[in-house]
């Protein structure tokens, strides 16, 4: 599919528009950032296994009824989706201590939460993405109170569904975070979920190891990062060929130009 008009560039996806009224084409890239983009460098293959991850959990939570503006993937590196309002808070979802909530509170990371834990942030990448709380949210309209009902059941369900995904096969789901956007249909609106769901956004550990299989190894200069996306896609089954050989033919179309 040719490509149209760039819309705009992130971190980690570039869209463009899509072919028909209301759809964006999703491009994922090799690019990784961490600390608000301080930190920049490329992760080989990362787009190609990100737009798989993501293609095949929001397949499945459509199965069990959450709305996403995932359409269809397209080829390796991009993806049809619904154009979206986005919704400027991104949800944290947390089971397990770690990154920013050890830091703040000094709790040990690895340790259990007692229950599932919800956090906001504003989306702005100039402040941060500063965390706030809803009565921030409801004082700045940024979302309404029914909006914020749906986000935050939406989000423990998709929780609840992930944790048990990853558990059987052995991949510990610590953290991950949400985004969501407004669909308009005639004069009202409704939240579904959007952007993506890759070891870009989730923690994600070896449950017998604790070793870390998402961008932490990026963060923390551990290496591997490669090699741990390709074992979180092994392990859901995403490349019966391998990873690797897909990888490799993937890197020579680029080559060619194709």
């Amino acid at each position: 599919m040719s490509r149209r008009r760039q819309i705009y560039e992130g971190k980690a996806k570039i869209l463009y528009e899509g072919p028909e009224p209301g759809t964006i084409i999703q491009y994922f890239k090799d690019d990784a950032t961490a600390f608000n983009a301080e930190k920049k460098g490329t992760i080989n293959g990362k787009g190609v296994i990100n737009n798989r991850i993501s293609e095949h959990i929001f397949t499945l939570l459509n199965h069990i009824g959450i709305p996403s503006h995932f359409i269809r993937r397209l080829n390796m590196r991009e993806q049809l989706v619904k154009q979206v309002e986005i919704v400027p808070i991104e949800v944290i979802v947390r089971n397990v201590a770690a990154g920013s909530l050890s830091k703040r509170l000094g709790i040990e990371e690895g340790t259990q939460l007692p229950h599932t834990l919800l956090e906001y942030c504003y989306k702005d990448d100039a402040l941060g993405d500063p965390l706030v709380a809803e009565e921030h949210i409801a004082c700045f309209g940024w979302a309404s109170q029914e909006e914020m009902q749906d986000i935050s059941a939406m989000a423990i369900r998709i929780n609840d569904f992930m944790a048990g995904m990853f558990a059987g096969i052995g991949i510990k789901l610590v953290d991950f975070k949400l985004e969501f956007g407004r669909v308009f249909e005639g004069d009202f609106s409704r939240i579904i979920l959007a952007d993506e769901i890759s070891p870009d956004g989730c923690r994600l550990w070896d449950m017998e190891t604790n070793e870390k299989l998402d961008k932490d190894r990026f963060r923390r200069d551990l290496g591997g990062e490669a090699e741990a996306y390709q074992e979180v896609a092994r392990r859901l089954g995403l490349f019966p060929e391998g990873v690797s050989e897909v990888l490799d033919l993937n890197s020579e179309r680029k080559k060619r130009g194709k």
